[in-house]
């Protein structure tokens, strides 16, 4: 049996979703897991760990449609320094976007980088539903999802997963708002502020 290297590429890892789903992963996977934060300086680091694992599973979440920065950066470094060995790269990525097909972008950003680079696609699981999966009445559906990519690594049988919550678009869309009104309430930021494309003034 392998062993799979988990690398945490979301901008706030340490308090991240991604982090939550990743503890769900190790919890549930007959394989040794082993976790990593990405940050700004182990890159090479990471690069080079990689030769002592047969899976590296990224745990990231969507930013504007596509990957977050720093992964990108990582994602190059792997390209002028990738292992000797290379593992198979699978996907775990959340949006918060009710619809878990916002994530298909960069799903197929990361194919390419497998298909240039000679790395084997293993499985892929895209979850909806951003925090508020993992923060109600239906985190078991998140739970549930990832127990099955979890098993995946344990039989070999890779594949693509996706879930959302199970809510009409305009209950989501009424939660949604009433939760960043409330969270701008505490840092003194008004829904009129929160609405405007003005970052500065």
């Amino acid at each position: 049996m392998g062993k799979i290297m988990i690398i945490n590429g979301s901008p706030r890892a340490p308090k991240s979703n991604s982090k939550r789903y990743a503890e769900i992963f190790s919890k549930y996977c007959v394989v040794e897991t082993e976790y990593f934060n990405l940050t700004k300086k182990n890159h090479l680091e990471l690069c080079s760990k990689m030769n002592e694992f047969t899976d590296v599973l990224f745990v990231f979440p969507l930013y504007a449609d596509s990957l977050p920065v720093g992964f990108l950066n990582f994602l190059k470094v792997l390209e002028a320094n990738p292992p000797a060995h290379k593992p198979v790269v699978s996907i775990l990525i959340n949006c918060g976007f009710l619809e878990y097909q916002q994530n298909e972008v960069a799903v197929r950003m990361m194919k390419v980088f497998c298909k240039q680079n000679g790395y084997s696609l293993g499985s892929i699981l895209m979850l909806g539903s951003g925090e508020a999966i993992l923060d109600g009445p239906f985190k078991f559906i998140a739970v549930r999802k990832i127990r099955q990519l979890a098993r995946t690594f344990a039989n070999g049988n890779y594949r693509v997963l996706h879930s959302t919550m199970p809510l009409p678009k305009k209950l989501f869309l009424k939660a949604s708002t009433s939760y960043w009104i409330n969270y701008g309430k505490r840092f003194g930021t008004t829904k009129e502020q929160m609405q405007t494309m003005k970052i500065e003034e």
